[in-house]
């Protein structure tokens, strides 16, 4: 690529001379440590974009997906990392998928609930971390059940004794093993597929260089070893297209 080309790829993403990524801590499988040091595969995707464009790079640091969204949204970041979903493609201009994620369900141990399509029912309330991808999902492709939102699904869960609990799988099930009274429903009810978003107004060709890039950093096996030395699974790193 042309020097030229960089440049104005550059300005055109990151107007302000910094790159600018916003991070989601509340997703761990994607991000983790503090907002003064944050680390895991989106650091390390952000970090990469920025040099190849000759940029500097800042992380802006959140505890939620919309959080995440909303910065991007309003000016204050440039790139954010999200979970495809048609709620969000209207705005974002979305990569492919560089990581995908499994949503699950969890239950009491004695619940009836044993297969995801159980929980679809009448009088079923489940709890979400409100604004994150399976919120959407399930708020766009349930018929009986309903969906609580709260700051984590768990959480919700909990406080008003519903009777599902949904999360991504990681987290999820770590929560699980701590608890006996509790169990996992699988298979898991939706992939979330993490990709880089950003801005619709961007030029056709920024558009183009994110894409290319992250589909290039997935395929040589960067995203699987980035997850790896943030103490992921490599094998979440989304399958070539």
């Amino acid at each position: 690529m042309e020097i030229t080309d960089i440049v104005a790829l550059a300005r055109d993403l990151a107007p302000t001379g910094v790159l600018r990524a916003s991070v989601n801590l509340g997703n761990p499988v994607l991000a983790q440590g503090t907002p003064d040091a944050p680390r895991g595969v989106t650091v390390d995707l952000a970090g990469e974009l920025a040099r190849r464009l000759g940029l500097p790079v800042e992380f802006q640091c959140f505890d939620a997906a919309r959080k995440s969204y909303e910065a991007m949204a309003t000016g204050h970041a440039d790139l954010c990392f999200l979970a495809v979903e048609p709620a969000r493609e209207a705005e974002v201009a979305f990569t492919a998928p560089y990581v995908h994620i499994e949503g699950m369900y969890a239950v009491p141990a004695d619940s009836a609930l044993r297969t995801p399509e159980d929980v679809d029912r009448a009088g079923v309330r489940i709890g979400v971390k409100q604004g994150s991808a399976y919120d959407l999902y399930l708020t766009r492709t349930l018929r009986h059940a309903t969906v609580v939102r709260g700051p984590e699904g768990v959480d919700v869960f909990h406080a008003e004794k519903l009777e599902v609990a949904a999360g991504i799988r990681q987290p999820l099930t770590a929560h699980v093993a701590e608890r006996p009274e509790l169990r996992l429903v699988e298979p898991a009810f939706m992939t979330i597929r993490q990709a880089v978003g950003t801005t619709k107004d961007r030029r056709p060709e920024t558009v183009r260089f994110l894409s290319g890039t992250v589909a290039e950093l997935t395929a040589s096996g960067f995203v699987a070893e980035a997850l790896g030395r943030s103490g992921q699974d490599p094998a979440l790193a989304a399958p070539e297209a």
